[in-house]
């Protein structure tokens, strides 16, 4: 007997399975661990839970239906960019989902996957499930629960699934298109995100933050992390997290996974440091700040995910520095502007993710190397698979294609929200009352997480008292 399909390879199926657990992690614990640290301690509880339960909602959804929409067959709804723009909904459950993985529009185009339909899925689905949770960010400290519940999955069903197959799943961007000057060659490049996940999260978090509207003015007064040792255990998890990130997404545990992974820690550590540089010397108080620290990391990991297999290791450096460097500004200047004072973004996600996204994504276009190899070629008839970007010495339409992707993702994902988040505004409060704010966590889930003696006393005795007047035979909770 063997354990073993003829098409799969165990070593890439582990991979693969591997780097999904590792980005995984970035969501639980990871983006509940730091959020939940990095909001006022009255927020923190609530923080944590919407992380997980918009973690568990997405899988639901993607496995239901939102999987065959992000890589499955078409939908045609009409011509042109509504021809491909998502796949057909379809349920991967049951036991016909053991076979060799395929992306149908894609598979003529790069080599046969060696692992399973539900590797395939899985690895997919952390994906899909870390973008809300990201721009859950913008919104802490304000957003109906019960809201969050619902919007979780009519988001990640209109606007994420639409986003990967457009640039992912060979939709309309993921397609070579004839254009004036010449047929280009490759779609639009986005290797692990960059425009996919945290442009959209950048995107519709600061919509969301807008239509749902501010906290508590004395909340937005008072934003002080609530733990800044915690905050740097949740961010630890996501700096190795995206390990998996990038490094699962050639497919294959091949030389361009590993070129992706260094290509990530290098950027990550130039962005990191030329943020705390940029605090040290332009900042307010020209001094160092963690924070500032955690948000040049995030910077660079954002930026270089769109890149990581395309360019170079010193191309690499140069995304970590420009693009922690445009997010330090759009962060201390464009941020005291009115419209940025005006909507409540909590966590700056706008600048953090949507920003230091878009940046990525452009400078593809500019540092892509020819040079790298993202698939081998036989040698003969079949060339190997790269990507050259302005630097080389090529025309300048691969950041126009770029620019055009990044554009469709903005429009359409800022409309999907504003649409969804105003519909159900017909039937629910977007916003919990002013007198749940006051309380937080307490007030929502009946929790803190770090309860006084007072609070942990008068609960007790609560429930001392609510069991001795139960009618016999029954719990004090019944």
């Amino acid at each position: 007997m063997n354990p073993y399909p003829d098409w799969l390879s165990s070593g890439d199926n582990a991979w693969q399975l591997v780097a999904a657990t590792l980005v995984g992690l970035m969501s639980i614990p990871g983006i509940a661990v730091l959020y939940g640290s990095l909001v006022q301690k009255k927020w923190a509880v609530n923080t944590m839970l919407m992380a997980f339960t918009g973690f568990s909602l997405v899988l639901v959804v993607w496995v239901l239906w939102e999987f065959k929409m992000g890589f499955g067959e078409p939908l045609k709804l009409g011509p042109g960019i509504l021809g491909s723009a998502v796949g057909k909904p379809g349920s991967i459950l049951g036991a016909d989902n053991q076979h060799q993985a395929s992306i149908p529009l894609l598979d003529a185009g790069m080599p046969k996957f060696r692992f399973s339909e539900t590797t395939l899925a899985y690895f997919q689905f952390v994906f899909a499930a870390i973008t809300p949770l990201l721009f859950l960010g913008s919104v802490v400290g304000r957003m109906n629960f019960k809201v969050w519940l619902l919007f979780v999955p009519l988001w990640s069903t209109f606007a994420y699934a639409v986003n990967a197959f457009l640039v992912w799943g060979g939709g309309f961007w993921a397609q070579p298109h004839a254009g004036a000057i010449k047929a280009w060659t490759t779609g639009a490049l986005d290797f692990s995100g960059g425009y996919v996940i945290h442009l959209a999260a950048g995107t519709s978090g600061f919509v969301a933050a807008a239509v749902i509207g501010p906290r508590l003015a004395r909340d937005r007064q008072r934003a002080v992390p609530n733990n800044l040792p915690m905050a740097a255990v949740g961010a630890g998890i996501l700096w190795l997290g995206w390990n998996g990130f990038n490094g699962g997404d050639p497919y294959f545990a091949g030389t361009n996974a590993s070129l992706a992974v260094l290509n990530t820690n290098l950027a990550t550590a130039v962005a990191l440091l030329t943020w705390v540089l940029w605090d040290m010397f332009a900042g307010r108080d020209r001094k160092p700040t963690f924070l500032g620290g955690i948000n040049g990391m995030i910077a660079g990991l954002v930026a270089i995910t769109p890149a990581a297999g395309f360019v170079n290791s010193f191309g690499a450096m140069i995304i970590g520095v420009v693009a922690s460097s445009l997010v330090w500004m759009s962060w201390n200047w464009l941020g005291r502007t009115r419209l940025f004072q005006k909507v409540d973004d909590t966590l700056g996600v706008v600048h953090t993710h949507g920003v230091a996204g878009l940046a990525g994504g452009l400078l593809v276009g500019v540092l892509a190397d020819p040079h790298i190899i993202f698939y081998q070629g036989n040698g003969k008839d079949v060339a190997d698979v790269t990507a050259a970007g302005w630097l080389w010495g090529h025309h300048t339409i691969q950041i126009l294609i770029q620019l055009g992707a990044a554009l469709t993702i903005i429009v359409w994902d800022g409309f999907i929200t504003f649409a969804i988040l105003r519909i159900l505004g017909l039937f629910m409060k977007l916003r919990a009352p002013d007198e749940v704010l006051e309380l937080g966590d307490v007030g929502v889930h009946q929790e803190e997480a770090y309860p006084d003696e007072t609070m942990v006393a008068g609960r007790l005795d609560r429930t001392f008292i609510d069991a001795d007047s139960a009618p016999r035979g029954a719990s004090a909770e019944s």
